[in-house]
């Protein structure tokens, strides 16, 4: 059975873990502690030298890191990745966007400002307007975008739908206010409520 290496809290293995139970893929996880430094012993590097979770484990041993990359593998064969060419290429615009111009904020403040101690909080307070603005933008987007559509890849629910939730349904906990967004929120509820979905906090 895969083994996927993660910390619970994190979006991006979150992102992994909701793919592979609704694409019916049974998975082992292997936790790690947040403040601990386990992902940067000598032992984890050598399975990820970039020293991150999440790391999916094949049980062929071999080992895929980075969420994108994880969602698209479990995703083979399944109705998680559209069908046509061009919806796969939107696919991927939307998942690229996600790690370049929203994970970056939008997670970033959440760890910051729900996680973070008050002192390591302290030394990066003076980010926090640029995070949220970018943050912000980012939301925009995605508004503009499911305005007229209800999903962001074809007329269907796919991985680029995960890839976004992962975060966004978190938002507010890195300071954003959702309320702001109702195209998004509207989104988020059509997201939670497909089948096999589960939330954040679910054991496999």
């Amino acid at each position: 059975m895969p083994i996927l290496h993660q910390m619970h809290m994190s979006g991006n293995c979150y992102k992994a873990r909701l793919c592979a139970h609704q694409a019916g893929v049974p998975l082992v996880l292997k936790d790690y502690g947040l403040h601990d430094g386990s992902t940067r012993t000598p032992a984890f590097l050598a399975l990820n030298p970039n020293g991150r979770v999440p790391l999916l484990e094949l049980e062929d041993g071999r080992f895929l890191p980075e969420s994108g990359a994880i969602l698209f593998h479990l995703a083979q064969g399944t109705a998680l990745l559209p069908e046509s060419a061009w919806d796969q290429t939107q696919m991927l615009q939307w998942m690229f966007f996600e790690q370049y111009s929203h994970e970056p904020y939008i997670a970033v403040a959440r760890f910051w400002l729900h996680f973070a101690t008050p002192e390591a909080l302290a030394a990066k307070q003076h980010l926090v307007p640029e995070w949220h603005a970018k943050g912000n933008a980012a939301l925009a987007v995605m508004e503009s975008h499911l305005l007229g559509h209800d999903w962001f890849a074809g007329n269907r629910y796919s991985i680029a739908d995960i890839a976004l939730y992962g975060y966004t349904h978190s938002a507010a906990e890195g300071g954003f206010d959702l309320g702001a967004y109702p195209a998004v929120g509207a989104w988020l509820k059509r997201v939670a409520a497909m089948p096999n979905h589960i939330d954040l906090d679910t054991r496999w």
